[in-house]
């Protein structure tokens, strides 16, 4: 089992990659270890932050999909009708785009830290971007 350690803003996390679930997708995502971005809420998805990666082309097949993340669930949307993008669920999510409603690559999951899951959204809603770092352990 790998296990990253995750510092979002202020906050403190452990996560589980879903390594058995989604093996491309956790493939591709250890590749870009260590791995430092901004987080910015979601516009139409719900109770969510989001890592827009714009145009970056993964070709990652449909491996544990969900539309509806639990919170502390990562997303991974690789590219269709819509851009790029990781996904971190905080509280009620519906993942979509103005495309449409969209389903993504449940990947990586939090086992530690998830009491700070609100407040990280909260803090991104009222205060704006926040950097996020993904590492090893």
């Amino acid at each position: 089992m790998t296990m990253l350690s995750i510092t979002a803003g202020p906050f403190s996390f452990r996560a589980r990659l879903e390594e058995e679930l989604a093996p491309a997708t956790c493939a591709a995502f250890k590749a870009l270890l260590p791995y430092e971005e901004r987080v910015i809420h979601v516009r139409w998805s719900g109770e969510g932050v989001w890592i827009p990666m714009g145009d970056q082309e993964f070709a990652l097949p449909w491996e544990n999909t969900t539309r509806h993340p639990a919170p502390g669930e990562f997303i991974f949307y690789p590219k269709g009708v819509s851009e790029t993008e990781i996904l971190l669920a905080y509280g009620g999510v519906a993942f979509g785009s103005k495309a449409g409603p969209l389903a993504g690559n449940h990947f990586l999951t939090i086992v530690e830290g998830n009491e700070n899951l609100r407040a990280l959204g909260r803090m991104t809603l009222w205060e704006g971007a926040q950097s996020i770092r993904f590492g090893l352990e």
